[in-house]
């Protein structure tokens, strides 16, 4: 192995090799450990210690980094106390999840660390929009983040990639090619023979770097970031590596040839280096054992610290209560009497454009948002007002842009993305429910995002663009789920759904866009979440339902002056009102719920199960469900009615209030 120090002074040359031996010695500490099962799990970084460190010493403390789970170097180079990392591995308060999460499933903006999730991919959306951000403020900063050859199979990687492209963001794609994703060989994984020639289909550039070589990883990426600094641009870097050891430890290497296994030895990247430096004088035998010895007290030290810790422990409104970020909700009032009668579609428009002015770092993201309004026409003229800076257009990669909404709130950031239709969501569901719903409870870190939600049926739109797919959010803990079926009430909701700095899905039925009008204060004003809309009071039934229900109910019950009702709009069903709920129902005796989605599984079965463990002695009648037919949402206007539960609501609630 050739090494070139170039023009690097001797402290550095020790600097980097005792950045990669401390966290080749805490791992051979930890496999002890595991060994002895005082820890749960390790994934090994052996064999590759030169990439995570060569790295993370070229990027600025200020500068964000996104290790995985075999980068380990990359926290010690940041001089995290290993008090909290041996916490962290073994559950312990003083851990940075606190014993939610295990190994590097962290982050940490003390050290500007954002740590993997074990679905993988969405971390290099996060990286992009990370970056963005520092790009939205002229910073000029490098973002770095890591991933597996495996991981540039999934669709994420790609799409990340191409929204770098496209916006010329400066982070450093990190692909430690280490021969194998578990037992598979990279010969089955991909039909390249490099992966950063990968970078050519995206326009961007690409380097290849051994990733055994230190002096080689730390030159090439220090020289990098420094050109990224000056000049913003992505870049695609393929670290050729090997893993040493199982993908983590229960799997073992027996699928490796064992003469594959013997090459990569003798290219151990700390062997190797010591080996150099000794040649070079700038390191003495006296001196390792030295550095050893500093290193085992302080590795010993700290376990101890560990080990003295209590387990974690808890209870449940602690755990319940820190699933979401704190938010004092503030009641501002228009600031005027001023208001007109505007539509649907324009009091969503009016809010967002209200909001852009309050917050002047919100970035609204989404297909087709910028000068042509999106699909829907919401942002229509908001470019020449904003910006595109910071009204963007965006590919058709839900997926990235979602967890690109993402990194821009760990950087500080506000984002509105709009789905083009609820429907498409579905391409960006796992980081929605993976990475911002869990992001807070797992390591204390907001995701100010709101995602806008086209959905609904009764426009002859078919099975994908009709969906009312509400249900999908509210069963995830850690996501917000807003419902609006007036302007007034969509205008309001917005404006605290923006300011909230959890991650808030708000839906926005399509047939009401421009079919309800309604009167809206012009000024900028809140409304709380959480709180239902008590819209008619009456004592013979309570009908609760939300969104394109609450008129459907409202044009029924005007049919049927004698039903004598209680009508209650949810407007979020997470969280949901549930105190409006029973205290309707213990008037009345009796509950029918409505809603759009498909029956079973949906809002409208949760509040009937609430409502018969809390209010069973009130009820003088079975609660009643009303939901649409149990298949896809059909074309055909004919077809759609039938699905569409409007007319069987009638009949239910005509039987219930006769029961």
């Amino acid at each position: 192995m050739r090494y070139h120090v170039g023009s690097l002074e001797q402290q550095k040359l020790l600097d980097l090799y005792k950045g990669m031996l401390k966290p080749r010695m805490i791992e051979e500490k930890m496999l002890i450990l595991l060994r002895q099962g005082k820890i749960s799990k390790w994934f090994s970084g052996i064999g590759q210690e030169a990439i995570s460190v060569g790295v993370t010493k070229a990027l600025k403390e200020n500068e964000y980094i996104l290790p995985m789970h075999r980068n380990l170097g990359v926290f010690t180079s940041r001089n995290i106390p290993l008090n909290r990392l041996f916490s962290q591995w073994q559950g312990k308060q003083s851990g940075f999840t606190q014993g939610r999460d295990r190994s590097f499933h962290f982050g940490t903006q003390e050290y500007k660390i954002v740590g993997m999730i074990s679905h993988l991919g969405p971390q290099l959306g996060v990286a992009d929009g990370i970056a963005l951000a520092d790009m939205l403020r002229r910073k000029k900063r490098v973002t770095a983040v890591f991933t597996g050859e495996g991981a540039t199979s999934e669709g994420d990687f790609h799409e990340a990639l191409n929204v770098a492209s496209v916006w010329n963001l400066p982070v450093l794609f990190c692909i430690e090619n280490n021969g194998y994703g578990l037992s598979t060989p990279t010969n089955e994984q991909y039909n390249c023979e490099h992966l950063a020639d990968r970078a050519k289909g995206y326009g961007i550039e690409s380097r290849i770097i051994d990733g055994n070589n230190i002096l080689e990883v730390y030159a090439k990426v220090d020289e990098l970031c420094k050109a990224i600094r000056r000049r913003p641009r992505p870049v695609l870097l393929e670290f050729k590596t090997f893993r040493m050891r199982g993908h983590e430890e229960a799997s073992g290497t027996k699928y490796v040839p064992d003469k594959l296994m013997k090459e990569w030895g003798k290219r151990d990247p700390i062997s190797n280096y010591e080996s150099f430096l000794l040649e070079e004088g700038v390191l003495t035998e006296a001196m390792i054992e030295d550095i050893k010895a500093g290193f085992t007290e302080e590795i010993n030290s700290n376990l101890q610290l560990a080990f003295d810790e209590p387990d974690v422990s808890s209870n449940e409104s602690k755990e319940l209560i820190e699933v979401y970020q704190d938010f004092e909700y503030q009641n501002i009032e228009p600031e005027s009497n001023s208001s007109e009668n505007i539509r649907f579609v324009d009091a969503i428009s009016q809010g967002l454009e209200q909001s852009m002015y309050r917050h002047n770092e919100l970035i609204i993201m989404g297909q087709d948002v910028a000068d042509y309004g999106g699909v829907f026409k919401i942002t229509e003229g908001f470019v020449p007002k904003f910006g595109r800076s910071r009204v963007r257009n965006t590919p058709i990669c839900e997926s990235a842009i979602v967890s690109t909404a993402m990194g821009l709130s760990i950087n500080g950031m506000k984002a509105v993305m709009e789905m083009q239709f609820a429907d498409f969501v579905s391409s960006g569901f796992n980081p929605i429910v993976n990475y911002l719903a869990k992001v807070h409870y797992r390591w204390n870190e907001k995701a100010d995002v709101v995602i806008r939600m086209p959905c609904g049926g009764g426009v002859g739109a078919g099975p994908f663009h009709s969906q009312t797919n509400e249900a999908w959010f509210t069963k995830t803990p850690g996501l917000k789920v807003v419902y609006p079926a007036f302007p007034y009430d969509a205008k309001g909701l917005l404006n605290t759904a923006i300011n909230d700095p959890n991650p808030v899905l708000f839906f926005e039925h399509k047939g009401l866009y421009r079919s309800i009008r309604g009167d809206v204060p012009t000024d900028y004003y809140t409304l709380p979440l959480g709180k239902a809309s008590l819209l008619r009071e009456g004592n013979s039934i309570s009908v609760v339902t939300y969104g394109a229900g609450v008129h459907w109910a409202m044009e029924t019950l005007d049919k049927h002056p004698e039903i004598d009702a209680d009508l209650v709009d949810l407007r979020t069903l997470q969280p949901l009102d549930m105190e409006t709920i029973f205290a309707s129902v213990k008037k009345t005796g009796k509950l029918i719920v409505l809603q759009e989605d498909t029956l079973f599984g949906g809002i409208a079965s949760d509040i009937s199960a609430m409502v018969m463990e809390n209010c069973f002695e009130y009820l003088d009648a079975p609660v009643k469900r009303v939901g649409s037919l149990e298949t896809p949402v059909p074309f055909a206007k004919s077809l759609e009615a039938n699905f569409l539960p409007k007319k069987r609501f009638e009949e239910e609630l005509i039987e219930l209030y006769q029961y």
